[in-house]
């Protein structure tokens, strides 16, 4: 397969890393608008054509497929022109901005043919693809509950450099850089992540978003930090579980940190993992009256990037599939209308008061 990379940012550097592992991959062009950081990205991976538009990239068109690692409102107008000329498509999360968007991109590649996947990379979690294959299996019964959180803290701490002072994190807190908060950014991890671990989707979603003051007129330079800071929803699930799902910057002591307890009629389940280890333990059996809960063994799994590979090669389109990162976006677009219609009758109701 030879691939393009279409952006040259970190997450870029982290596609072409997992797609140059692969033997069946030849890394043959890359797309960056800036000259110098082309030629660094370029010789870091020994990338033979660079290209600073992808106009010129497909005016060439010696690739089979592309990694899409643009920033997130880029991604609907570059993918579907690469699906209008036939290429296969490995798209960086969020699919798009807006469920109209993301279905027009799954729909148009599903008319092209051509193979369309989205990285979610907790899919990668060999935690949450045993505790997903456990309850298709009926290991835990019937489905009745759930709890899933995504964790994450470098609003109070430095771990990850300071927020306050770098571009790289601001840019996350300011919708005018194109940031739709925690629940665009990791929330479409969590809401992945709960759904497919227990292999039911969404069908109704109630939502909390907040936005915590942050600075002196919650504004730092030219960042107005405008975004939503936590997510809190109740869902049920097609199977009738209820629970929730949340998301924060705000989580103490927990640097990215994704859980998912899963309780049934017949036993409980329970993942864990940070993007580089996981666990799941589980509660089953005689260990239901006692409550005790028993490590499970782990088997590595296929990654994103190595599924990818395996759909060009087959030629069946792998998961997690555009359809699916659509519908994703689906449940956040009604958090974030939520949202906003309880913005509006708030202030509506001021402003009544006040007259």
């Amino acid at each position: 397969m030879r691939l393009l990379i279409l952006g040259s940012g970190s997450m870029a550097e982290q596609h072409a890393r997992n797609f140059v592992a692969e033997e069946d991959v030849s890394l043959v062009g890359a797309v960056e608008p800036n000259a110098e950081r082309r030629a660094i990205f370029g010789e870091m991976f020994k990338i033979p054509n660079l290209f600073a538009s992808l106009e010129e990239a497909l005016a060439w068109g010696e690739f089979d497929a592309c990694a899409n690692v643009t920033p997130d409102a880029v991604h609907h107008p570059t993918t579907m022109v690469l699906v209008r000329a036939g290429k296969h498509v490995f798209c960086e999360k969020p699919l798009a901005t807006s469920y109209p968007l993301a279905i027009e991109m799954a729909e148009a590649a599903e008319k092209a043919g051509v193979i369309n996947m989205v990285n979610f990379t907790y899919r990668n979690s060999p935690a949450l693809q045993r505790a997903h294959a456990l309850v298709g299996e009926g290991k835990i019964g019937e489905i009745r509950h759930f709890e899933a959180a995504y964790l994450q803290s470098w609003l109070v701490g430095k771990h990850w450099g300071d927020w306050r002072t770098e571009s790289r994190w601001l840019w996350r807190l300011s919708e005018k850089h194109g940031s739709k908060g925690v629940l665009g950014d990791v929330g479409v991890h969590i809401v992945d992540f709960a759904s497919y671990g227990m292999g039911s989707d969404i069908v109704s979603v109630e939502s909390r978003l907040k936005t915590f003051a942050k600075a002196p007129g919650d504004k730092i330079g030219d960042y107005a930090l405008d975004v939503n800071d936590s997510v809190v929803m109740t869902a049920e699930l097609a199977n009738g579980a209820i629970g929730t799902i949340s998301a924060t910057r705000y989580a103490t002591g927990h640097a990215n940190d994704l859980v998912l307890q899963i309780h049934g009629t017949l036993g409980a389940l329970e993942v864990k993992t940070d993007g580089k280890s996981s666990s799941l333990r589980s509660c089953v059996g005689p260990d239901v009256d006692t409550q005790t809960w028993r490590e499970e063994k782990l088997e590595p799994v296929s990654t994103t990037y190595q599924r990818f590979v395996k759909a060009i090669t087959t030629g069946a389109n792998g998961v997690p599939s555009f359809r699916r990162a659509a519908e994703i976006q689906r449940i956040l677009d009604l958090c974030f209308a939520q949202d906003e219609a309880r913005r509006l009758a708030t202030s509506g109701a001021a402003a009544g008061a006040a007259a």
